[in-house]
């Protein structure tokens, strides 16, 4: 018996569009897995098309599903009673998918290898966005975008297809090409709406710019100066870092402090949550001073004082106060795939920072937790490893990946859990994820990811992003690894994918005694990868190591056993560059200054800091010396007045700049093809 004719569908490229992991983030992968044995099975829906091009099917069951063009499945209509995006909408999908791959006539459907659709989000006009967000929600976009936001587009490339934007707290895809209405985002979906508004702007923007660069950083909005509230809050900030370096931290009580952490609540309530994060590392400075805690370093201080002046110097400039970033955004369901641990601190008080790398955003966030001994007990690396954090060993944690519904993204990059949904989230071993991730996470050509960092602003005034120089780097060859007696670090000449030589180096840290050894083990057993921050300086790029992928799985040295006594085999000590050394010194000097106070400087300190000007003199940083020979002429001690004292903090803070930027600018110099790592 013959078959009855089919009626001829109307083209829906966006639904041939749709991967099956595209459709598992728009619904869920049990539901593709659900919908797609059905389909084998032969209950196959009858398919029919509107003129206007809905999209009909009618199940074995009885129950009819629609979905129009141009809405995205969430807009999709279903008889059945399951919420949201339900099986019976994604098994339309992929019963059209399957009689259009199948039709003489038709194209090839979704195994097609097309190429690279070069298309803007941007070109979207207001009344498709209104259409596909909603009123309310765009509304909310609307506020946003009165007060500016910043933004990092991507346009598609062959190696990322997909157009996508970094917002401060989230990022939004579009794998769909023209259709926005399928945008995927790790936002709840309370706020997908907004985001895809937000991102849309953003392509906006970038187009608007002109540049034919993939990736371009935007600001979009708002006014480029702060807001006039911003203006009394953050002269607040500026004078409590003044009082602070006249005073010095070995002077002011705890009343400074609590001031210090009220003005920075009262910044991070306006959203300028970077000059507010500035003040509560100096609060936090302050404390441990006090606490004789080892967290405190004059030179941070000294630096943080510097940043807040900074921030407040260039705040018309877009971002440098982080008036444009939401505190934290909620996200839906994700998957992070964990880069490893680092340990800091004492032996009375350590703080974990695990590291997990989001695929979807092409960003690493951190997950932050303090632990304190027992009275009479000290803490170690190894001995948290046992700890537990969301229900699971943080060694299982630093080396697995986390699945949860119930995380937030601070615009820091900060992540926070909640407690009471411990069930949403679980824990798998990490396998070999971590050559799965994409770039820039996944790094094969460090000279490519450096030279990318070419004209970006000053660290002072640059976003106060965590884990903002981690990678997983991608490695050719271990070429050697040894052990520095003198500076008590293993040090390491590695290769990335291409060829580039790298230098991985890790200084002993009495919290961790073992790191060193599991790291020079794991480095020496084939390690393929190595998760870590990458820096420049003068001689090319350095890798400061958090965790080794080995053929038998993820090491991680911080959390490792041992006592350090193993026997590592030396390297030769490396002489200090001339050029750093008299910039560290000179940095060091001035931090003197805030620790003791311009009222309270020491002839000692006063005599340093003339012996780093002459230093810096003999390398032939000559403007360097005379910033510091003119700060030491200014009047400063207990009888200077008021006047003369700002006229020193000026002279301080303009000898403190130089020398942090100097220093920046000092590790962009030439890269290992100079011979100085063979």
């Amino acid at each position: 018996m013959s078959q009855a004719p089919r009626d001829v569908l109307a083209a829906r490229p966006d639904l041939l569009a749709l991967t099956p992991d595209t459709l598992a983030e728009l619904a869920n992968r049990g539901l593709v897995k659900r919908a797609t044995k059905e389909l084998d099975a032969g209950t196959a829906p009858a398919l029919t098309t509107d003129p206007d091009s809905t999209l009909r099917a009618r199940f074995h069951d009885g129950t009819t599903t629609a979905l129009p063009p141009g809405t995205g499945l969430e807009n999709g209509t279903c008889g059945c009673a399951a919420p949201g995006v339900c099986r019976h909408l994604v098994g339309l999908v992929l019963a059209y998918q399957r009689e259009a791959g199948s039709d003489p006539g038709a194209t090839d459907g979704a195994d097609a290898a097309a190429p690279v659709a070069d298309w803007s989000p941007g070109d979207t006009d207001d009344e498709l966005l209104a259409a596909a967000v909603g009123a309310r929600p765009l509304a909310a976009a609307r506020r946003s975008f009165d007060r500016g936001y910043a933004a990092v587009v991507h346009r598609p490339s062959p190696e990322h297809p997909e157009p996508r934007v970094e917002l401060p707290t989230c990022t939004v895809r579009f794998p769909v090409p023209g259709e926005i209405a399928y945008a995927l985002t790790d936002a709840t979906a309370a706020l997908r709406g907004e985001v895809l508004a937000l991102a849309v702007w953003a392509f906006r923007a970038a187009d608007a710019v002109g540049t034919g660069e993939r990736s371009v950083s935007v600001q979009v909005g708002g006014r480029p100066a702060a807001s006039p509230s911003a203006g009394p809050v953050l002269d607040i900030a500026v004078e409590l870092a003044d009082e602070l370096l006249a005073e010095g931290v070995a002077h002011v009580g705890p009343v400074h402090g609590g001031a210090l952490a009220r003005a920075g609540a009262d910044l991070a309530a306006r959203s300028l949550h970077w000059p507010a994060g500035a003040l509560a590392d100096l609060a936090d400075q302050l404390t441990a001073y006090a606490d004789r805690d080892a967290h405190y370093r004059p030179e941070s201080v000294a630096a943080l004082l510097t940043e807040v002046h900074a921030r407040k110097r260039a705040a018309a400039l877009p971002g440098v106060l982080g008036t444009r970033e939401a505190g934290d955004t909620p996200l839906r369901r994700v998957r992070l795939v964990s880069l490893g641990c680092r340990v800091r601190g004492t032996p009375q008080a350590l703080v974990s920072e695990v590291y997990f790398a989001h695929p979807g955003a092409g960003a690493v966030l951190v997950l932050r937790k303090a632990w304190t001994a027992a009275e009479g007990k000290e803490l170690r690396g190894h001995l948290l490893a046992a700890r537990r954090v969301l229900a699971t060993r943080l060694s299982a944690l630093a080396t697995g990946s986390l699945v949860s519904e119930s995380v937030r993204r601070t615009a820091s990059r900060a992540l926070t859990i909640s407690r009471g949904r411990l069930g949403t989230s679980t824990v798998t071993p990490v396998g070999r994820a971590w050559t799965e991730l994409p770039e820039p996470l996944l790094v094969r050509d460090l000279s490519a990811l450096t030279t990318g960092w070419e004209g970006r602003p000053p660290r002072l005034i640059r976003p106060r992003v965590e884990a903002e120089s981690v990678h997983v780097i991608a490695l050719s060859a271990v070429e050697s690894v040894g052990y520095d007696p003198a500076e008590q670090r293993v040090e390491a000449v590695v290769r990335d994918a291409s060829g580039t030589a790298a230098l991985l180096t890790s200084a002993y840290r009495p919290e961790c005694p073992g790191a060193l050894d599991a790291l020079a083990a794991a480095l020496e057993s084939g390690a393929t990868h190595v998760s870590g921050a990458v820096h420049r300086f003068a001689g090319g790029v350095t890798i400061d190591p958090i965790a080794v992928l080995t053929p038998t799985g993820v090491v991680v040295p911080d959390l490792a056993p041992g006592d350090g006594s193993t026997a590592l085999a030396a390297v030769a000590h490396r002489p200090a560059d001339p050029l750093a050394a008299a910039l560290e010194e000179a940095l060091s000097a001035l931090s003197a200054v805030p620790h003791s106070g311009l009222r309270h400087l020491t002839v000692p300190a006063r005599s340093r800091i003339d012996d780093a000007a002459t230093t810096l003199s003999r390398v032939g940083l000559v403007r360097a010396a005379a910033l510091l020979r003119a700060f030491l002429d200014t009047p400063a001690g207990a009888a200077a007045s008021g006047t003369e004292l700002g006229a020193a903090a000026d002279a301080w803070l303009e000898a403190q700049l130089h020398l942090l930027v100097g220093s920046e600018l000092r590790a962009s110099g030439p890269g290992f093809a100079t011979g100085s790592i063979r």
